[in-house]
């Protein structure tokens, strides 16, 4: 076949009617505020404390922002046992504040961190558990939180794939001390760049306030070692009209997901990922597992190569571990023989093109290139 004349992303951002985008800046120069939480900013954070059905939330300039404040607001320090298999910024949080990442090795099933392995790694020095809803496929939270409880440790959720995700019935920014999602351009809801942080504890919500805020109590005083993690009016603007269309959005990806299962159930080696039958999916992204023919990820990168001659751009998140990065080489339980799982995943992982505006030739043009590859 041909290869595709434009190129197929692994996702495509939602963008609102521009006339609707318009329409909220012009309130927006009206008032001459861009900043500083602003009137765009407190009403999306009103309608976004509603939408995911939050206690508490803190809007951000970004998600990594808002993680590295989750962890100063929270006072950890010492060791976080974390998973290796996520995004960088999930385990640069803990570097940029001092704090040691100790990997733990994950589901092989979910893909989250294995509650069953935490408990081995804990040390006098630990203060936290950081873990990821890997393509919001949700932590074992119960488990976690219940070692997290015997041991006096705080817990932390990356949750930037699992906006809206709801697990056995609630909200998952219900579970831990603090969660984080991220609302970059990648994401099924985004604000441009930005983030927020979730929580159930209103004490929390001074602190997290100060802390993106330099610090600024009035004035005259600065009563924390503070940064600049504000979000601006201009993207909650942008907030405000994509909220709208995230339903729609769903919903055509609810239908794309479908097509891609029923295409590919003929590729054997090829197994989409299955969202458990408690969870509500978030339709962040479409990923599937290649299983290896005679060398680690032989066939998924054969795959990954033949999709990007035909203009097909898939990812692979997330290859390579975090714990193979050489700045945290050094860090304890790195090596892969501590990760077995995580490494034979990392291997095998590859996220196809998933948006609403896919259409279903294409989908079948790209299981073609798959069928052909495998």
């Amino acid at each position: 076949m041909e290869p595709f004349e434009k190129p197929i992303m692994v996702t495509r951002p939602l963008f609102p009617d521009l006339e609707r985008y318009y329409a909220q800046l012009e309130s927006v120069w009206e008032s001459k505020w861009l900043s500083n939480n602003g009137p765009k900013h407190k009403e999306l954070e009103a309608k976004l404390k509603s939408y995911i059905k939050a206690t508490n939330i803190s809007l951000f300039n970004n998600g990594t922002i808002a993680l590295m404040v989750a962890v100063q607001s929270l006072r950890l320090q010492g060791e976080v046992i974390t998973t290796p298999f996520t995004f960088p910024a999930t385990t640069h949080v803990l570097a940029w504040n001092n704090i040691t990442p100790v990997f733990c090795d994950i589901h092989p099933e979910r893909l989250t961190i294995d509650p069953q392995k935490i408990e081995s790694l804990i040390t006098a020095k630990t203060t936290a558990i950081l873990a990821t809803h890997v393509y919001g496929i949700p932590c074992h939270v119960e488990e976690i939180q219940d070692i997290a409880n015997r041991h006096g440790l705080k817990v932390i959720y990356d949750a930037a794939h699992a906006f809206t995700t709801e697990y056995k019935g609630r909200p998952i920014a219900e579970y831990g001390d603090i969660s984080m999602f991220s609302f970059h351009p990648t994401k099924l809801f985004h604000t441009g760049e930005g983030g927020a942080l979730v929580y159930n504890d209103p004490n929390l919500k001074e602190r997290i306030e100060y802390l993106k805020n330099f610090g600024i109590k009035n004035e005259e005083e600065v009563i924390l070692p503070g940064i600049n993690g504000k979000m601006g009016e201009l993207q909650a603007s942008l907030g405000l009209e994509v909220i709208e269309l995230v339903l729609e959005e769903q919903e055509k990806r609810r239908k794309i997901r479908k097509g891609y299962i029923d295409l590919l159930a003929s590729v054997k080696t090829v197994v989409p990922l299955l969202m458990p039958s408690d969870t509500t999916n978030s339709y962040q992204y479409f990923c599937v597992r290649i299983e290896s023919s005679t060398t680690p990820g032989d066939r998924r990168n054969k795959i990954f190569d033949a999709l990007k001659v035909n203009n097909v751009f898939s990812r692979k998140y997330f290859y390579p571990l975090v714990s193979e990065y050489p700045c945290y080489k050094g860090s304890p339980t790195s090596s892969s023989g501590n990760l077995k799982e995580a490494t034979e995943v990392s291997n095998e992982v590859l996220c196809l093109p998933f948006y609403g505006d896919l259409s279903f030739e294409d989908q079948k043009a790209i299981v073609r290139i798959i069928e052909d590859a495998s």
